[in-house]
């Protein structure tokens, strides 16, 4: 599972993965390879969380990732 993570300021700048009793800290950068997968894994259809914690439907989570870098 993918959640959108805020900054300090309210400003959504990594994603947590959670895979069981594992959490990772995504940053949105191009360069990194676990944020290409986390973009490719949303588009395929993997849940993704606002920051919130609610469960964003499949198609706002494609919208959302569509207008990422």
């Amino acid at each position: 599972m993918y959640k959108l993570h805020k900054n300090s300021e309210g400003v959504v700048n990594s994603i947590i993965f959670e895979n069981g009793s594992v959490y990772k800290c995504i940053p949105m950068s191009k360069d990194n390879t676990d944020y290409a997968e986390f973009k490719k894994a949303v588009t395929a259809g993997a849940e993704l969380q606002d920051a919130d914690g609610n469960v964003m439907t499949a198609e706002a989570a494609q919208a959302f990732v569509a207008t990422l870098p």
